[in-house]
């Protein structure tokens, strides 16, 4: 395992995930959130990601519909974080809250944490719209690619675990 892909709404836990792969599977992180913002144009950020992509070992956690295909044709795992939209919720204003002012490791440095009600809206209907089509995407490679669906905290232990003892 030397390419994997954390993607889920956001708040669903991405990024601890990602730092906890890390540390099981001591693979480089890239956080795509820190670097989206950075790219001025569509077709800089189709090749920043192509980069990311192209190196030999990585977890990489972002969603990016646009891009996922470029990650997926590389990655050996993929681990869909399918949380309920309650938990979702709860962690965005949590998160906003904890780091009011200042920006998240996973982020930019000129990147402050906020919450808007566009972004409310974005997390409360990821169900709806985004959550979807990356069911559908994922269906379509589960035959040859290692796919995890994560539903709950204790399936998301349950993974860690398995990991760990390996």
């Amino acid at each position: 395992m030397d390419r994997v892909i954390v993607i889920g709404c956001s708040g669903s836990g991405k990024s601890t995930l990602s730092q906890k792969l890390h540390k099981i599977l001591q693979l480089p992180i890239i956080h795509l959130d820190r670097y989206y913002w950075q790219a001025t144009e569509q077709g800089a950020w189709d090749q920043k990601v192509t980069e990311f992509a192209l190196t030999d070992r990585w977890i990489i956690d972002g969603n990016y519909s646009r891009t996922l295909d470029i990650r997926i044709e590389r990655a050996d795992v993929i681990v869909f974080l399918d949380m309920p939209r309650w938990l979702c919720m709860y962690r965005i204003v949590k998160r906003r809250i904890q780091y009011h002012g200042r920006t998240r490791p996973d982020l930019n440095e000129d990147c402050p944490e906020k919450l808007d009600i566009g972004f409310l809206k974005w997390v409360w209907n990821y169900r709806k719209r985004n959550r979807v089509k990356t069911l559908e995407k994922l269906e379509q490679v589960k035959q040859h690619k290692k796919v995890v669906i994560i539903r709950n905290k204790k399936q998301l232990e349950e993974l860690v675990d398995q990991l760990s003892s390996h």
